[in-house]
């Protein structure tokens, strides 16, 4: 095996198959990366058994074909080389790498590439789905960060893809919060479901930003394939049913603030730091064309409280949140104003941006209230 190629362009592959890889593996070939050239095609492929990722690209200059499984190792020595052609040449028998270039050469021990383990398949009666890159990305950006750790309720660890013919609903939720996003622009047959780990959803983000065309979506009981242009990403899906999310969706709020959602994040930060440490709790007094945020902490004898212009239609209300939770909703919404609905302090709120075009996307962000000891 012996081909040139561009070093920029060999690590940009390596780190992000780095990313797929467990510090701790059951299988010591999993510490590697496999390498397969042939027919003009680099294929580069990681794997920790339940996520694997492959990518491919074009390599002018090839001198020799062949395979070999390289340690994670050789993505650090090529962090520090600047951009240049590199000629990489495997011995057949040994599998040790050799990197040489202009002024130098290092080596690096390989592993048989028959070792490493096949890549999943998705049965042949899967169903297929089709989405533009953008529209994938951004269901996966606005609602990655509400998905759960718990170990105890592992179909709250991903996202849940919700597909109907009308639409394709992505939903993530911790139980403390809660994110719904609506696509009208993804037409499917039928009513469809599945449940997308978080792991493998922060590397289609990762893949997804550079992306501009369809990405076919395959998926059965067990797996999924997402096919892109030069990536292909098979991981196992969350085998379970996630909750019935919108019965948990207040549908009557009387109470409705429009904010400058900028604003309201930033008095948020400010006054957040001064509340109690285990709690994290902050209030939201609404009253007329006026919110009132404040917090303290008894024990350090240290409060903090601010008001800011709204308009607010309802009933003064006081109502608590975990001031992390609702910092990181308003981080994840990108409207410059939000609206705020609430039936009482006692059920959740409701977060939505205003100014969407309800024709092309649907954001619903909801968070938990938290007890106000008197």
């Amino acid at each position: 095996m012996k081909f040139v190629i561009p070093s920029t362009e060999l690590l940009n592959h390596l780190q992000l198959m780095g990313k797929v890889m467990n510090s701790k593996n059951t299988l010591p070939i999993l510490d590697n990366i496999l390498l397969q050239l042939q027919d003009g095609k680099l294929t580069i492929m990681a794997s920790d058994l339940e996520t694997t990722l492959i990518s491919e690209l074009a390599v002018p200059s090839i001198q020799e074909e062949g395979s070999v499984a390289a340690p994670r190792m050789m993505a650090e020595s090529l962090k520090e080389f600047p951009e240049q052609p590199l000629t990489i040449t495997v011995n057949p028998d040994t599998f040790q790498i050799e990197i040489s270039w202009a002024t130098g050469k290092l080596t690096l021990p390989g592993f048989d590439p028959q070792e490493f383990p096949k890549v999943p398949e998705v049965e042949e009666s899967a169903t297929t789905i089709n989405f533009a890159a953008p529209t994938l990305n951004e269901g996966i950006l606005k609602t990655i960060f509400a998905s759960a750790a718990d170990e105890l309720r592992p179909v709250m660890n991903g996202i849940f893809f919700d597909m109907t013919g009308n639409y394709a609903t992505f939903v993530a939720s911790d139980a403390h919060k809660l994110v719904r996003y609506r696509r009208p622009d993804v037409k499917v047959e039928g009513n469809t479901s599945f449940i997308l780990p978080k792991k493998p959803a922060a590397l289609l983000r990762n893949i997804l930003n550079k992306e501009q065309d369809v990405v076919e979506v395959a998926f059965d009981s067990k797996n999924a394939a997402f096919s892109l242009s030069g990536y292909k990403l098979v991981c196992r899906l969350i085998e379970g049913s996630f909750p019935a999310y919108n019965t948990v969706i207040p549908t009557e709020n009387p109470n409705k603030v429009s904010i400058d959602r900028v604003e309201l994040l930033s008095v948020v930060k400010r006054i957040a730091p001064l509340g109690p440490a285990g709690t994290g709790l902050i209030r939201l007094k609404l009253t007329e064309n006026q919110i009132t945020i404040s917090a303290q902490d008894l024990d350090f004898s240290q409060s903090g409280v601010e008001r800011i212009a709204c308009q607010y239609e309802g009933e003064e209300l006081e109502i608590g949140f975990k001031s992390a939770f609702l910092i990181e909703i308003l981080m994840n919404l990108h409207t410059q104003e939000v609206s705020l609905e609430f039936s009482d302090s006692s059920r959740a709120g409701l977060i939505l941006p205003i100014g969407e075009d309800p024709e092309k996307e649907e954001t619903l962000m909801l968070l938990m209230p938290m007890m106000i000891n008197a």
